[in-house]
């Protein structure tokens, strides 16, 4: 693939931020979609199901695709998938059919979140472009709901799903004119057998790519907890009116984003590996979910829960970045697309369960669970960390002697 070119990078960048785009309009598009079907909560809710098993899907198919039909058709593939799951959305179907959609529209997301994964992971300054793509989905979900608000003014809700359909083509017509039509297929590692058994089949038998799965479940999980919960544990817990609480979890999300803008570049001036930050990102999760535990006053808690978004930002990116280190190279697509796959299951458990607890014991429940969780992540990537294989040196001829590969990365 050709590495000099930025234009397919600003592409990715756009479509994660189209992606973004998607999942942030989903709540605001809710109480419309209950008025217009008449159905309540939970049944409308149903959707969010179907979409994560789309997702969970592309995550397992991800790896083969990129291996039979390269990185241009794959993407292809995914955003025309999208594209046809948001134009079918827009002609407002049946809302049996409005559910199964969704299956769709979450395998055609899924592959493209783990196709882009993939192909910046092989680029040369992978963490910083991995956290600079993450943080384009934070500035789309930052956009969606005033995108959606704004449409829902003077049309239908149908019609967000329209223009988030139109807007994909324009990206898959920019991936098919610039990138080449076939990758060189991956070598197989020394030592690996010549009869292998299936790529997901292998990489499930990956020690250190499952707990890699393991860690960006907690991490989705702890994420999307705070972000659905906050709201009610500022309101309830500290008495705040729903303007500031909502300004508060804005300023979680775009803590999000300008920690994956900020703290990669940072951490390649101070020379710091992409090991070594996350476990500085993690404490400072811990610190922050801490402080919004254990310290009073509203105002004190709506800082820490920028603090928490700002720490979070790199942490999903970084493990995408470093994810060559957990396989052989014939196995990374593979491993990527099971790592973004599992990390839905996380999304969807974790904030059930702090959901759950909330009801039953109070919502003031929301920061020690994210403590919990927080610990846990450092624990499992201490575990991950130790599975890595070292980071590659560059070649005399590339060597750059005031940092090793594994900074330069960063």
């Amino acid at each position: 693939m050709r590495r000099d070119s930025w234009v397919p990078v600003a592409l990715a960048y756009a479509t994660f931020v189209l992606v973004g785009l998607s999942a942030g309009v989903g709540g605001v598009l809710l109480p419309a979609q209950i008025d217009d079907y008449g159905l309540d909560k939970a049944t409308v809710g149903t959707q969010f199901f179907t979409f994560s098993a789309g997702f969970m899907l592309a995550g397992s198919t991800a790896g083969w695709l990129i291996h039979r039909f390269g990185v241009r058709t794959s993407l292809v593939v995914g955003g025309g998938v999208f594209a046809l799951a948001g134009l079918y959305t827009a002609v407002r179907p049946p809302f049996a059919a409005f559910v199964a959609v969704q299956i769709l529209a979450g395998y055609g997301t899924g592959i493209l979140e783990s196709v882009l994964n993939a192909y910046l992971t092989e680029r040369p300054g992978a963490t910083t472009l991995l956290n600079r793509l993450h943080a384009f989905f934070g500035v789309g979900a930052l956009l969606g709901p005033l995108l959606a608000t704004w449409i829902l003014s003077f049309l239908p809700w149908t019609a967000v799903w329209l223009v988030l359909a139109l807007v994909s083509l324009p990206l898959l017509a920019g991936f098919w004119l610039t990138l080449p039509a076939r990758e060189i297929p991956l070598p197989a590692a020394d030592g690996e057998p010549a009869e292998r058994p299936g790529l997901l089949t292998a990489v499930s038998r990956q020690p250190a790519v499952l707990l890699g799965a393991v860690f960006l479940a907690v991490y989705v999980g702890l994420e999307i907890s705070v972000g659905n919960w906050g709201f009610s544990f500022l309101v309830e817990e500290h008495g705040q009116g729903d303007l500031i609480a909502g300004y508060t979890v804005s300023g979680y999300w775009l803590g999000l984003a300008l920690g994956r803008f900020l703290i990669s570049p940072a951490a390649t001036r101070l020379g710091m590996t992409a090991t070594g930050m996350t476990y500085v990102c993690l404490a400072g999760i811990t610190v922050s979910a801490l402080l919004a535990w254990i310290a009073p006053g509203a105002a004190v808690a709506s800082v820490s829960f920028v603090l928490l978004g700002f720490w979070l930002g790199p942490v999903f990116p970084t493990t995408m970045a470093v994810a060559p280190r957990l396989t052989v190279p014939r196995l990374v697509p593979t491993a990527i697309g099971l790592l973004n796959g599992v990390s839905v299951v996380g999304g969807a458990v974790f904030p059930w369960l702090a959901g759950a607890i909330a009801q039953g014991v109070g919502v003031w429940t929301l920061p020690p669970f994210a403590v919990v969780l927080a610990l846990a992540l450092l624990l499992v990537w201490w575990l991950v960390a130790g599975r890595m294989t070292p980071a590659p040196r560059p070649a005399a001829d590339e060597a750059v002697p005031s940092r090793s590969e594994d900074q330069a990365e960063i």
